[in-house]
């Protein structure tokens, strides 16, 4: 008589499906990309508040931030990589390291930093900025809409984006020159007058070791503009900002 085949359990075949796409999971996350979520209006209006990322995990190498839990087996970025003037990074600020920021890279090691009534210098040279009008600015959840100045910025080597500009008083907007120390970077809001970043240096951003840098926010594969509660989702639809999806981040 045949024998026939005896085929394996099906809860072990489960545990180990499981398993493996566990791993697999971790390994995308870890080496190549991971979701990040924009929870507050710093970034507004180059990234709105609901607007949900993928990081580039493999850009600029890899440090010991990039795995869970971040276990501090080794220094700096292998292999090496710097991120350039004018990209938008997720980081983990040396003040709060266990949490994830994201900002722009205004300076790199060497340069000098300075905001004068508003105006960002870069070596000393006046960075260039063109009106593009009024943006009514929601990202404050607790309050109503702020009326802001909606400014193109073109930063040293022709990187162009947008900035909003409530004011040109107060310390931020009136700023010592600092000097980027070697390995770090000086990073900023495009909110520039919502945003804490490497201009308070007392602060949990201040200079950014290269080596604290995830990656760049490369796209946008979702946004939500929750101005209702979550259980009402007959309002999803109309919430859904169809116009951000998959949209790439400059």
């Amino acid at each position: 008589m045949a024998r026939h085949a005896q085929k394996p359990g099906g809860f072990t075949e489960f545990v180990k499906t499981i398993v493996y796409a566990g791993l697999i999971a971790v390994g995308i996350h870890t080496f190549l990309f991971e979701p990040f979520y924009i929870p507050s209006g710093s970034m507004v209006p180059t990234l709105l508040v609901g607007d949900y990322l993928v990081v580039n995990k493999f850009a600029y190498g890899y440090s010991h931030f990039s795995f869970p839990f971040s276990p501090d087996f080794f220094s700096g970025r292998w292999p090496a990589g710097m991120p350039k003037r004018g990209d938008v990074v997720v980081f983990r600020p040396p003040g709060e390291p266990d949490e994830d920021f994201i900002k722009r890279v205004i300076g790199l090691p060497g340069d000098t930093i300075q905001v004068t009534n508003g105006q960002l210098l870069i070596n000393g040279q006046q960075v260039p900025r063109v009106d593009a009008g009024t943006y009514s600015d929601d990202s404050d959840s607790y309050g109503p809409p702020v009326l802001a100045r909606d400014y193109t910025e073109t930063l040293p080597g022709g990187k162009t984006h947008q900035i909003l500009k409530r004011t040109d008083d107060g310390f931020a907007n009136n700023t010592p020159v600092y000097t980027v120390p070697a390995g770090d970077l000086f990073l900023m809001g495009d909110n520039r007058d919502d945003s804490e970043d490497s201009r308070f240096l007392d602060g949990p951003v201040g200079y950014v070791p290269v080596e604290n840098v995830l990656g760049p926010a490369d796209l946008i594969f979702f946004s939500i503009d929750l101005q209702h509660p979550f259980w009402q989702v007959w309002y999803w639809p109309l919430e859904i900002r169809w116009g951000r999806m998959l949209h790439t981040i400059s």
